[in-house]
């Protein structure tokens, strides 16, 4: 597709120029360029092809060099890159040393906010717009927030704030009705009341239709009744009192997100009001692509595909091997729960929900609760399992020290997504998660290496353990050719396993899918005349320092290896368990140093960070000669 518009020096002014058609044309040519770069490089599709013509709009509307624009979460910013000056760096979305999937202050003067998690647009933008009043400044300050995203509480903290201090801002409600899985709860069911209850979109069509078929006279009405609703569009607009003007915000809309003539008159329309202003906009996940309007959530993120046959079932990987373990599991204790934050189909809980759905809840966008939740739960006689990805949990450290932890309850943490998660790069990484897990009090922690390990540990978890428990496993699939046992008695997983033994030079001790590349350093070392042992560790947290002792006696050369960052984690935990032990040697940690880690593949990442078993195996070969 030759494009007419894309690619050239597109302005402020350039947008506000364009007559409908050629922002039609526009709109094409955006869908066109996302749909060919995602299928190549993956990415977030759904999302992006559902806010084209809200950006196009935005930005005739808002000049992007001047004025701030805040995505909340960020998976719908490609098109708002590719008209602020990355379209010639937009084929290397999401690869090593290219363009972001995520809005980036180091990358673009025109990104206003660092995101890549969920519900902090409005705070956000508060913060940049009391920092524009502070310094006498006029320009325009926009949230976009997604109706999932809307769910989580931080928003309605900001929401609180500025419906008090009514700070001269702009949000856009951008409701799809879908996070990444269907939303759920009453702020679902109350934007959906609002939908039907305006009728405004449908009303609008049917009447355009009408009143066209009566040829001229009719299309003279049109233009008569365009030109009143311009001059009390926001009065037509606005509805009966909303939610949001409960709180202290002026509520417009719905409006039609994917009429661009129609988002521009409404954001003409309040730009100006002093003070906060909702205006809610109606869009379709996955516009324009087939497969993404019928599956919006199979496209949500997505890996490299064929435009033509779409994305493929997924594959076998360690989410599955969790979701089927807990709902075996489940079969035989009623007692257990499964929880999720909004995250049902990235954590493989579906098929938990269908089998017990009365004992299957999605809370929305709201780890703290979810993990509060859980405690409630726990005291009650019921085990919890919370599956959620590592760096999403992060938001909830609070709960669960003094929710979970300090109460000794039995809550299951499923931690998905743990160590190095590829090309969503570093918001999105699990490599915090050991060392805040390491802080917290009755905590046990499991970090599996492969499939049966990742059974045995859950089955531990749930059978085993009286306090707080959390598995913390990887994104993808097992790099193991071959699995380890499922233990007849489970209390096997809990001790240290010797994966290789070569001899006593040296010893790495090794926790979870990272342990493949210290059994290749291991080997490799082998090969050039250094032979050592392998030491896998499932149970990191309290560690098992008297059995690790045993199997590294008279070692005078010991290394540890993990996926996650060096201060705070296993290594450390390790190396003070056998100091207090009396061991004499010192204990060499690798792990990661800086947590950002750009996108790239895992594989790449890890190389990045000196994991790789050619990297390790040099470096100890090096401290040993």
């Amino acid at each position: 597709m030759d494009y007419r518009f894309l690619g050239k020096d597109i302005t402020y002014d350039t947008l506000k120029a364009m007559s409908p058609q050629e922002r039609e044309v526009l709109c094409s040519e955006l869908r066109d360029k996302i749909l060919k770069t995602v299928s190549a490089n993956g990415g977030h599709l759904a999302s992006n092809l559902g806010a084209v013509e809200l950006t196009v709009a935005l930005l005739s509307v808002f000049d992007y060099k001047q004025d701030k624009i805040i995505f909340d979460v960020g998976h719908q910013a490609y098109s708002y890159k590719l008209l602020t000056g990355r379209y010639d760096r937009f084929d290397t979305l999401r690869q090593k040393d290219g363009i972001s999937g995520f809005p980036r202050i180091s990358e673009s003067p025109y990104d206003a906010f660092d995101t890549g998690h969920s519900s902090t647009s409005i705070s956000a933008a508060m913060g940049i717009a009391r920092a524009r009043d502070l310094e006498g400044k006029k320009n325009y300050v926009v949230a976009v927030i997604g109706d999932g995203a809307l769910t989580g509480g931080l928003a309605y903290e900001a929401i609180n704030d500025l419906g008090h201090s009514k700070t001269k801002m702009l949000i856009i409600l951008n409701d799809n009705e879908m996070s990444i899985d269907k939303n759920v709860g009453g702020l679902s069911k109350y934007l959906s009341k609002l939908r039907i209850s305006s009728g405004y979109l449908s009303a609008k069509r049917t009447t355009e239709s009408f009143l066209q078929k009566l040829g001229f006279f009719g299309r003279v009405l049109i233009k008569i009744i365009l030109a009143i609703k311009d001059f009390f569009r926001f009065l037509l607009y606005r509805k009966k009192p909303s939610m949001f003007e409960d709180l202290g915000l002026v509520y417009y809309g719905p409006v039609d997100g994917h009429n661009t003539n129609d988002l521009i008159k409404a954001f003409d329309a309040v730009k100006d009001i002093r003070g906060p202003v909702l205006i809610h906009v109606l869009t379709k996940k996955g516009k324009g692509y087939g497969p993404a309007e019928q599956n919006p959530s199979d496209y949500h993120g997505v890996g490299p595909f064929d435009l033509e046959t779409g994305v493929s079932s997924g594959k076998y990987c360690y989410t599955t091997v969790f979701a089927n373990t807990i709902t075996e599991l489940a079969v035989k204790n009623p007692k257990i729960v499964a929880i999720s934050a909004a995250m049902t189909l990235g954590t493989g809980l579906d098929n938990f929900q269908m089998k017990f759905p009365s004992r299957f809840f999605d809370c929305g966008i709201a780890e703290e609760h979810s993990v509060t939740m859980a405690g409630g739960l726990a005291i009650s006689g019921f085990i919890p399992v919370v599956a959620i990805y590592s760096s999403f949990l992060q938001r909830a450290y609070d709960e669960m020290i003094t929710d979970c932890c300090f109460m000794n309850s039995h809550v299951v943490f499923a931690i998905d997504r743990a160590g190095f998660v590829g090309n969503d790069g570093h918001t999105h990484h699990g490599l915090l998660d050991i060392s805040y897990l390491n802080s917290m009090v009755n905590m046990t922690v499991f970090s599996p290496r492969d499939y049966s390990d990742l059974k045995n540990c859950l089955r531990y978890a749930i059978e085993n353990v009286n306090g707080p428990v959390a598995v913390r496993y990887p994104r993808g699939a097992s790099p193991f050719e071959a699995e380890g046992p499922l233990y007849e008695d489970v209390s096997d997983c809990v001790r240290p396993h010797v994966i290789e033994d070569y001899g006593n030079d040296f010893a790495i001790v090794s926790t979870g899918k990272i342990s493949e590349e210290a059994s290749k350093a291991v080997k490799l070392l082998k090969e050039q005349g250094i032979s050592g042992k392998h030491i896998n560790v499932s149970m990191i947290k309290p560690v098992p320092a008297k059995e690790i002792l045993d199997l590294i006696k008279g070692i005078k050369h010991v290394y540890s290896i993990e996926e996650g960052i060096l201060s705070g984690g296993f290594g450390e935990a390790l190396e003070r368990e056998l100091q207090m032990l009396r061991f004499e040697s010192d204990v060499t940690v690798f792990g990661v140093k800086d947590p950002i880690v750009r996108a790239m593949s895992q594989q790449d990442q890890i190389k990045f960070c000196g994991l790789d078993g050619d990297s390790v195996a040099a470096s100890i070969r090096t401290s040993i000669s």
